[in-house]
């Protein structure tokens, strides 16, 4: 017997942020400009640990099967936020009036109700549970910080990912305090690049804040040596990551990254030496490999030059150089993983597949990394119009979400997908 598909109805709500569902009208979604009720293959049940959100400003829009028509509410427009592991396939379907506030920098994926729970467009990418806290206790994650902190009290790194373990709940800072999976090595506090959606630094202008605080000092090889260290002595199977979002670029701080990895591997430091970049300068991806790096992950909004400067705003570099700085990684032997930021309606596109398709092809990339633009849709567009690249037809027309992956795997058989950074000792044999 075939599963049964709800059709979500529309949730919308109060200016007190009491949350409704219509009686009558259904599920509205956004996929760049269009307007349309969502594909019956990709809704899912809300994933736990996911959000939803009261969008100032902005009025909600809902579906009329009987009269085939797109009805404004006057009530507020909701959406969801969801947990890690999700990618988008749809944003959420809202009206703006005028003098609305930009929206901070979430992912804001449209949300439906059917029976007694919330729906989402959306597709579940990675099993990996590292970033799932349901059923720890906040006591131990703080007894895991102090601890850090008293046993290495002159180390600037620790202090600083310990106040973000306990100030923004940042999920990579717990899972150090915790001694598990991913710790994360923040080190640069420049960056040449000036992303539209950057995380830890806007312009007075950009109409909203940053999500996090940038580091405000350089750590020194030995605090980021003491990091790992004491990592690999709790984690079976760590990794290591420089390059978060409390941070800059940090191939631009390659000297101390490359010094700090090297001293970790003399010493018989073990595991996924991981770096997250804009991968803007390709000497320095070669001195990380040399150095005793395992991977790089590349950040994508687009692999059409055009759309990525655009977003990415780059100082002294262009998608030349993130091209050729994947060529050279493949030659150094890392992992090769691309983050590439999904926003539905613009990254599913024929255009888009042809240009990631390129791209992958090109560098025998292993593994992309699907993970949601954060970024008010209303900007994000503003910025891909600009670009020039929504002038190309090939761009008008979403394919989904579920197709998009789909192609892309026949297209290059090889590649692997997920949300998080791999664990890649144990495919090289490392018991």
């Amino acid at each position: 017997m075939a599963e049964h598909k709800p059709r979500p109805m529309l949730v919308f709500a109060d200016d007190d942020g009491n949350i409704y569902d219509h009686p009558e009208l259904e599920m509205l979604v956004r996929r760049g400009d269009r307007l349309e009720p969502p594909r019956p293959d990709e809704i899912i049940p809300l994933p736990p640990e996911s959000e939803l959100f009261l969008l100032p400003g902005r009025d909600a829009l809902g579906f009329d099967p009987e009269a085939g028509e797109v009805e404004r509410l006057e009530e507020r427009a909701v959406a969801a936020f969801l947990s890690p592991g999700h990618t988008l396939a749809a944003t959420a379907a809202y009206a703006t009036r005028p003098g609305a506030p930009v929206l901070p920098l979430f992912a804001y994926g449209a949300v439906g109700f059917s029976g007694d729970r919330f729906f989402v467009a959306a597709a579940k990418v990675d099993e990996d549970r590292r970033q799932v806290f349901t059923g720890i206790a906040q006591d131990r994650i703080v007894k895991g910080a102090r601890a850090l902190r008293a046993k290495y009290p002159k180390n600037r790194l620790i202090a600083h990912l310990s106040g973000c373990a306990l100030t923004s709940c940042c999920p990579a800072a717990r899972n150090l305090a915790l001694g598990r999976f991913e710790a994360p090595l923040p080190t640069s506090r420049v960056c040449n690049a000036r992303c539209v959606g950057c995380l830890s630094l806007q312009d007075p202008d950009s109409g909203f804040p940053s999500t996090q605080n940038r580091i405000a000092f350089q750590p020194t090889a030995q605090e980021i040596v003491e990091v790992m260290a004491e990592h690999g002595r709790h984690e079976r199977r760590p990794i290591y990551s420089f390059g978060q979002g409390c941070e800059g670029e940090p191939l631009t701080e390659a000297r101390v990254i490359c010094e700090a990895v090297a001293r970790f591997r003399k010493d018989g430091g073990r595991g996924t030496i991981n770096i997250n970049t804009n991968a803007s300068l390709p000497d320095a991806v070669e001195a990380f490999a040399a150095a005793g790096g395992s991977s790089i992950r590349v950040s994508l909004s687009s692999a059409d030059p055009a759309l990525y400067e655009a977003y990415y705003r780059p100082k002294g570099y262009g998608f030349a150089d993130v091209s050729q700085s994947i060529g050279r990684a493949r030659s150094a032997g890392l992992f090769i993983s691309l983050n590439f930021l999904f926003f539905p309606g613009v990254s599913d596109t024929e255009a888009e597949l042809a240009a990631l398709t390129d791209l992958v092809t090109e560098h025998k990339v292993d593994f992309v990394q699907l993970r949601n633009l954060n970024l008010d849709p209303e900007l994000y567009l503003s910025v891909a119009r600009k670009s020039g690249a929504l002038a190309d037809p090939a761009r008008l027309a979403s394919m989904g979400f579920k197709n998009f992956r789909k192609r892309l795997k026949k297209a290059c058989p090889w590649l692997r997908f997920g949300y998080f950074n791999p664990y890649l000792e144990t495919e090289a044999g490392d018991a």
